[in-house]
């Protein structure tokens, strides 16, 4: 099954994406098809072997015949021509209108209706035709020709006119939206500095291979992953990481792309392909990010199918009701119904939500927090259970302090530390990394043999003959329990490590915080029941389980979900706990930036090691939540009420032009709060 990309253009009604996008899930060589309004994006999964543009294009145009799929990037629609045709309508309309020509004013006046009235109406019969189906273009051109017929000409023209100005507004209003929700994300780089034969070649970021050598000048944006050979600077993160203070970086640091080099010239050797640098992943992933759709937005996006035939429905049948039951006499009552027929046209509530989730996702990247779907956005607000993971979660993992204890007078503390470096160096785990960081020795691994690392215990291996184990008290077989990493050498204990991780400064707050909320916070941990305990009880969690291997925390999770109706998230750190980040129903990694492993296995990624941004994201979300609340009452609510007053002929056009249009900016508006919020 292949996934293909598209860009739309001409498609400026969220209930028309949703249209198109009901048709393509139909065709049974489509396996899914998602129409992102907000980002004006096609995703299609098919295993078809033909042209998937031109078959994708032939179905798009059935429904909507302006719309357009391109393969490239395609530039915000000109609403000039718009203005124009509207600016010349109006003219013909107001002299139709205040002139006494008789027959003269008479045909300025159908002029007006045709030039304002002839894009809606083309609209509405080419979808009638190909479709069999309505939308609000026909509900509009119903009305304005209604009012035409029984002598209501000023109001159809008044309901033309202000729903052309209302469109132009919100694709003003939608644009800027966007543009303001693309900026959050703008860290592609659009060129690399390739240096060749001493020269320097500009050239696409995609040209570049692993092993070659770049270099990011002053105020550059650093285009690929690397490590730095030459010079030193320091770099603003903010675009990844949403952290203003600047980094310094020298040489043997690993650079990520998307980072900007705020002073001084960098020498960098890339590491790491365009396709599987750190801003490519994060840009996939935050354009992927609303095509998982919430059950908000999914049941809106349903509702919509069937809500413009039952509001023509509707308005037939006040008419009927009017005319049999009433003295009233049929031209107020069909009067009444044309009003009902604009009020009704579906845009605020259809444009509304899929924006907010938009806006909530963009809001949640500027702070470094990548929520991959608005169905996990949606969800953070909901959680009621959060297990944490300890090392590298709770705690930095990055150790503060190191004593080596020896125990066997075979060995001097430079021979046990030459030895403990050889296999640390070759693991991965923080407290392996923080061992060789500490001793800080520069040694060769090469005489290392069969290394092997055991999850949640330790690392074994071999040096001249020696067999070595290093780990817990119980992986190194010694008869004391302690958090001690111990060294056992041909089945003797020779050395104890004492080593002192560091709590994160924001780790009691947060939980203080979740509590404070309601939410319910447990720790799961490989470490032995002393330090593990102690560890809670410092940052305030009151239920802890320790000496758990990874399977073991997947396991007790899936206990946990299996009993409880409630929605469970799981911190870790993104690698050794990948299994059970994947099972919770929202797994948060740690200190996610540049790590596949990381954005792979969860739900949500926290690009910094900062514990408070994940009462950030759960604040975003309820935030995004209230918004879209707000905007369904206001407009449903508004909407409804004119339709009252509609039925019993107090309201007017005028009352159900704001109650559709108007209502439309009103929401759109209310959505851009999140991103200031």
């Amino acid at each position: 099954m292949t996934k293909y990309k598209y860009n739309i253009s001409n498609l400026d009604c969220a209930n028309c994406a949703m249209k198109i996008e009901g048709l393509l899930n139909k065709d049974k060589n489509i396996k899914s098809a998602t129409v992102n309004f907000s980002s004006l994006k096609l995703t299609i999964e098919t295993d078809m072997e033909c042209d998937v543009l031109k078959y994708v294009t032939k179905i798009i145009k059935k429904v909507e015949p302006e719309v357009s799929i391109y393969e490239s990037e395609v530039k915000s629609e000109n609403i000039s021509n718009n203005i124009i045709r509207l600016v010349i309508g109006s003219i013909l309309g107001i002299l139709g209108i205040l002139l006494p020509f008789g027959i003269l004013s008479e045909i300025l006046l159908i002029l007006s209706y045709i030039v304002l009235l002839s894009k809606t109406l083309i609209k509405a019969v080419k979808l009638l035709v190909k479709d069999k189906s309505l939308n609000e273009n026909f509900l509009i051109t119903i009305s304005c020709v209604g009012a035409y017929i029984i002598d209501k000409k000023s109001e159809g023209l008044m309901v033309i006119i202000l729903y052309e100005i209302g469109k132009i507004l919100e694709a003003r209003a939608i644009n800027n939206s966007r543009k303001s929700i693309s900026e959050l994300m703008n860290i592609k780089p659009m060129f690399a500095n390739l240096k060749v034969n001493e020269k320097l070649e500009t050239v696409s970021p995609k040209d570049v291979k692993i092993g070659d050598i770049i270099i990011v000048k002053s105020g550059e944006k650093i285009p690929l992953d690397g490590v730095i050979i030459k010079g030193s600077s320091k770099l603003n993160t903010s675009a990844l990481t949403g952290e203003s203070k600047l980094k310094k970086v020298s040489v043997n640091d690993i650079v990520l792309s998307g980072m900007v080099n705020v002073d001084g010239l960098l020498e960098l050797e890339v590491i790491s392909n365009y396709e599987d640098s750190t801003v490519n992943k994060i840009l996939e992933l935050v354009e992927n990010a609303t095509d998982n759709k919430a059950k908000t937005e999914t049941f809106v996006s349903k509702a919509a199918k069937i809500y413009t035939p039952l509001v023509f429905l509707f308005a037939i049948l006040l008419i009927l009701y009017g005319v049999i039951f009433t003295n009233i006499s049929f031209s107020e009552w069909f009067y009444r119904a044309l009003v009902f027929l604009v009020i009704s046209c579906p845009c605020a509530i259809a444009i509304s939500v899929p924006l907010s989730y938009f806006a909530g996702i963009g809001a949640c990247s500027k702070r470094g927090i990548l929520v991959k779907g608005s169905n996990y956005l949606d969800n953070l607000r909901n959680i009621r259970k959060i297990i944490f993971d300890k090392t590298g979660t709770i705690t930095t993992g990055k150790f503060e302090d190191i004593k080596i204890n020896i125990l066997s007078d075979k060995y001097s503390e430079s021979e046990l530390k030459e030895i403990i470096v050889k296999g640390e160096s070759l693991s991965n785990h923080p407290i392996a990394k923080s061992i060789v960081n500490l001793f800080n020795l520069e040694i060769s691994d090469n005489n290392v043999k069969n290394f092997k690392e055991h999850k949640g215990k330790g690392i074994s291996y071999e040096i001249d003959d020696k067999k070595i184990l290093i780990g817990n008290y119980k992986f190194c077989n010694s008869k004391e329990s302690s958090e001690s990493v111990y060294v056992n050498i041909d089945g003797d204990i020779v050395a104890n490590i004492d080593i002192i991780d560091k709590i994160k400064d924001d780790a009691i707050d947060l939980i203080k915080e979740l509590k404070k909320n309601n939410i319910k916070c447990e720790m799961f941990t490989g470490d032995n029941k002393e330090i593990a305990i102690f560890t809670a009880k410092k940052v305030g969690i009151d239920y802890v389980k320790y000496e758990l291997l990874p399977n073991d925390k997947y396991n007790l999770l899936k206990k946990y979900i299996d009993e409880n109706n409630e929605i469970i998230s799981f911190v870790g750190d993104g690698i050794n706990d990948a299994a059970t980040l994947a099972l919770s129903h929202i797994g948060i990694s740690m200190g996610g930036i540049g790590t596949g492993a990381a954005i792979e296995a969860s739900d949500v990624v926290i690009m910094t090691d900062e514990l408070s941004k994940i009462g950030k994201a759960i604040n975003i979300s309820r935030y995004t939540s209230k918004i879209i609340k707000q905007n369904l009452i206001f407009a449903i609510g508004t909407k409804l009420i004119v339709l009252i007053l509609s039925a019993f002929g107090i309201a007017s056009m005028w009352q159900a032009v704001f109650a559709d249009v108007g209502v439309t900016l009103l929401t759109i508006v209310n959505t851009t709060r999140i991103l200031k919020k």
